[in-house]
């Protein structure tokens, strides 16, 4: 075989080296004592080491584009656009070419880090939702949203609102539980629709003056850290559910004015730094419990008129 014109033949061998990896070793019979291929080593023996690349990950998951197409044609009918769950890391910019027509918009459970600025184009909108994603910071651009009534922001790493959040005045319901919040926003004292407001599972550690200007019927500040809480939200207007359980409240620090001189009239404190048979004993609990009776009463009586309870807790 050796002797067939034009034809080079190499051997190759794998061994071990030193460091325990792989080493390829050949060397063409084509070649001359005087030649050494590039790479070889003196004696002839081209070596080299053999390394296991990881294979490379896009970072964006795209969808096929007949499938994206298929939603798109879909929230062209319906004004709903919903696509959750399928690994996006980036808000879908195909969308913007439904800016005028949508009015739900649900990119829950993706890996969305980023809310682009073009988010302020869907004038319609009253509905977005981006629960579980890795948003750190909302754009500016979303506080043009005029028309949004629903924000579901929940299982983000939000640490705080915009300057001008306060400019969504048709917001009623917003939902920031499981971000890295440690203070109530001072700009949900701008909205003058909210209705509820949940802000569990942060890092809030205080409830300040601010509070006492909050239009919401409900606000939830379970599971956070809170010790201090202002007396100024028992001025709010229309709260009638407060819920504090799992904080980090002595009873001293619960102002005494939510019992006697609030609307309050459900008012949940379990898990903190005191007994619920001490809330008991204090002043004002008896008019609480009023309030309380007294929207129980009304919720069976709505209940029997077939109405929804969260029409009649208003």
């Amino acid at each position: 075989m050796a002797g067939v014109a034009g034809t080079a033949l190499t051997r190759v061998r794998f061994r071990t080296g030193a460091a325990g990896a792989a080493v390829l070793e050949g060397r063409s019979a084509g070649d001359g004592p005087g030649l050494r291929r590039r790479g070889a080593s003196a004696s002839g023996a081209r070596t080299g080491s053999i390394r296991h690349r990881p294979a490379l990950i896009p970072r964006t998951v795209r969808m096929g584009n007949s499938a994206l197409k298929a939603h798109l044609e879909t929230a062209q009918k319906t004004g709903v656009f919903q696509l959750t769950g399928k690994g996006l890391t980036e808000f879908p910019e195909d969308l913007q070419k439904l800016a005028s027509n949508l009015r739900t918009i649900d990119l829950s459970n993706n890996k969305i880090e980023l809310l682009p600025p073009l988010i302020g184009k869907f004038s319609l909108l009253k509905s977005l939702a981006l629960n579980n994603n890795k948003l750190t910071a909302l754009p500016e651009e979303l506080c043009k949203l005029k028309k949004l009534e629903t924000l579901h922001l929940n299982g983000n790493h939000l640490r705080q609102l915009p300057a001008a959040f306060g400019q969504l005045s048709a917001l009623k319901t917003l939902s920031l539980s499981g971000n890295q919040l440690r203070t109530v926003p001072t700009q949900l004292s701008g909205l003058r629709h909210l209705d509820v407001v949940d802000l569990s599972k942060n890092q809030i550690q205080n409830v300040p003056d601010t509070v006492g200007e909050l239009q919401a019927i409900e606000l939830n500040l379970n599971q956070n850290q809170i010790s201090q809480i202002s007396v100024q939200i028992s001025h709010c207007p229309r709260l009638k559910v407060l819920r504090l359980e799992e904080n980090c409240l002595e009873l001293s620090m619960l102002p005494q004015s939510i019992l006697s001189d609030s609307q309050i009239s459900l008012l949940a404190v379990e898990g903190n730094l005191f007994e619920i048979k001490k809330l008991r004993e204090l002043d004002g609990y008896d008019k609480y419990m009023e309030r309380f009776t007294a929207t129980k009463k009304k919720r069976v009586l709505c209940l029997t008129r077939s109405e929804t309870p969260l029409f009649c807790n208003r």
